[in-house]
């Protein structure tokens, strides 16, 4: 490369980070700046009162898991809080495989339709999308609450002698994020399957395979991209979910949003609120770097 080559290759790369530093500049001030706040707070004491004392203090991070006598100041193992982590990651995974064993078979669907069809399937797929999270959670409650609509179908049909009780429990917390989710796993999905080539269903079942081994063998490791990222796409809001289990966990059935905002609100914990949430960080950046891992082994691999 000449001498000019490299001026001017190099003229390029300034005038593409000019034209970058407005991005940069907004990026760091709304996205950066916010979270170094809340890793501030995370190392300083609660305030009696709300807010925070600058004072260095590790009583956020400490107090994710443990908890302080307030008679002799020992710590003992916080079993609410541990509690909440495992009702948050249970219903995550839950929800993922709920969504996968009901959107994978939908996604199907919708790829094998004929083209003029396929895009009213997927019309109606991204219909939710156009209500707000609320009233869809509104309207799942009002599905499964104790005179909601399932009761009352069942009893008139005589399948129950008195309504099941599942609002306001893990289970109601469950349905209403698979409900509210369902559509982030089935899009990934059918875009993984519109890519596959039948004709490899046909190879198949010509060499004597079985449909179970065709779906394993063949079709689940040629849609792993798109099964990984619908499972990502739902696990990580479902991990932070807050209004789903506010509204049908009746504030009985926290999780950890849930427990983040309590910190911040009643609980007037800041420094616990914000350890938290960078824990939460934490959880979200491990899924998310699983998911590049395995997406760029499937690469390496030519799938």
């Amino acid at each position: 490369m000449s001498a000019a080559e490299k001026a001017q290759a190099a003229q390029s790369t300034r005038n593409g980070w000019l034209l970058s530093t407005p991005a940069l500049v907004i990026l760091t001030l709304f996205a950066v700046g916010p979270l170094m706040i809340v890793v501030v707070y995370s190392f300083l004491a609660p305030g009696q009162y709300g807010n925070i004392e600058w004072a260095f203090s590790l009583d956020g991070w400490r107090g994710i898991l443990w908890t302080k006598d307030i008679f002799d100041d020992t710590y003992g193992l916080a079993d609410a809080n541990v509690t909440i982590f495992w009702r948050s990651i249970k219903l995550s995974v839950l929800t993922t495989l709920l969504t996968f064993a009901v959107g994978f078979p939908t996604a199907w669907f919708i790829a094998t339709r004929p083209a003029k069809s396929r895009a009213l399937w997927l019309f109606l797929i991204t219909i939710p999308f156009w209500t707000n999270l609320l009233i869809r959670t509104y309207a799942i409650n009002e599905v499964i609450r104790n005179e909601g609509l399932l009761n009352t179908v069942l009893i008139k049909l005589g399948l129950i002698s008195e309504p099941l009780r599942i609002i306001y429990t893990d289970t109601a917390v469950f349905i209403g994020m698979a409900y509210v989710y369902l559509p982030l796993m089935v899009l990934p999905l059918f875009a993984a399957i519109d890519r596959f080539d039948m004709r490899l269903l046909e190879a198949a079942y010509d060499l004597y395979a079985s449909r179970w081994q065709v779906l394993r063998r063949v079709i689940l490791p040629i849609v792993k991209p798109g099964i990984i990222a619908g499972s990502i796409l739902v696990f990580v809001p479902s991990l932070g979910a807050y209004v789903t289990p506010r509204v049908l966990g009746g504030g009985k059935q926290m999780m950890i949003g849930n427990f983040i905002d309590l910190q911040f609100g009643q609980g007037r914990n800041w420094p616990l609120g914000a350890a938290l949430s960078l824990t939460l960080l934490i959880i979200v950046t491990v899924a998310l770097l699983i998911y590049v891992k395995y997406a760029n082994r499937d690469t390496a691999h030519g799938h």
